[in-house]
């Protein structure tokens, strides 16, 4: 379990209030207070079958209350799972606000990129309709990629730029969080679809999470009725974090680059840059989604803890 604190405003985050609401995902997030534990541990404390925990698991994942990742046990291997919060507040906008206010918080449109460089499939789409021509790269210049709310591509890399506003605070940043909806890209989509998803800096390469595939099972909570079913429908909520101790998604340490590793105080801009190699072990492309698709309807989130 980590030490982060979540604060959530329950008119904004629904879907975190519905995973909350059942005693069976209550009592999962109690255990993992103790610390990460396998399904089949889970199960036997709960009492419960390990499908019924499964599916729970994957409820209290997706909207981001809880973490997972493989390791190897005597026969194959096994999935284990830890809290993504020490505690989780609940309260209104005006309360989270207040609760926030040693930190600095900027939204930014996901066609609101200033560099680019992919390779198709690709595409863009804002809430009314596909944005320009499927599949070619060069449509990533198009004025209306401004509307975008959701974009994808195989390989290569967007980058967002980001006001460095601790110059005008003069203020020393503890942290820098990116907060967005990812998912892996393929044609259609498929549940076991890995992708090596990185994450650059102010030119820094911070580390990769690795999206266990493109999600087509349901519809997404935001994503607009006209986009096909057969198309992707949403991603995970994911956490990138670098403080003084390193780099971490969700809590998890991925890397030891540091903020005095990216030099923040002689940048007037952040510079964030995220896709996937071309030789990446696991090449499974992107789906970015913004306002108005996925299961989050929120921008690229950057705060600042300053």
């Amino acid at each position: 379990m980590t030490g982060k604190v979540l604060v959530i405003d329950p008119l904004e985050r629904q879907d975190i209030i519905k995973g909350l609401a059942s005693e069976v995902r209550v009592s999962i997030l109690k255990i993992l207070r103790s610390g990460a534990k396998n399904v089949n541990t889970i199960a036997h404390e709960l009492n419960l079958p390990q499908s019924t925990v499964s599916a729970n698991l994957q409820i209290l994942e997706d909207v981001g209350l809880i973490t997972s990742h493989g390791e190897k046990a005597k026969k194959g291997s096994q999935k284990v799972c830890q809290s993504a919060f020490k505690e989780i507040l609940v309260a209104f906008r005006e309360d989270v606000a207040a609760a926030r206010d040693d930190s600095i918080e900027v939204s930014m449109p996901l066609g609101l990129y200033g560099q680019f460089d992919i390779m198709g499939p690709c595409g863009l789409c804002s809430r009314e309709g596909v944005i320009g021509l499927l599949d070619v790269p060069d449509t990533f210049l198009d004025p209306d990629r401004m509307k975008a709310g959701l974009l994808w591509f195989t390989c290569g890399f967007v980058e967002y730029q980001f006001p460095n506003n601790t110059l005008l605070r003069k203020a020393k940043p503890k942290a820098l969080e990116f907060s967005m909806e990812l998912s892996s890209e393929v044609p259609g989509t498929a549940a076991d679809w890995p992708s090596d998803i990185f994450m650059e800096v102010n030119g820094v390469e911070i580390g990769r999470w690795t999206s266990p595939g493109d999600f087509g099972d349901k519809r997404g909570a935001y994503t607009p009725a006209w986009w096909k079913l057969a198309g992707s429908q949403y991603g995970k909520l994911k956490n990138w974090r670098i403080n003084h101790e390193g780099s971490y998604i969700d809590g998890v340490k991925i890397s030891n680059i540091t903020l005095d590793d990216l030099a923040i105080d002689k940048h007037r801009s952040i510079r964030m840059r995220i896709g996937v190699k071309e030789n990446a072990e696991h090449p499974g492309g992107i789906n970015i989604f913004g306002r108005g698709f996925g299961n989050y309807d929120q921008d690229i989130v950057l705060r600042i803890l300053v």
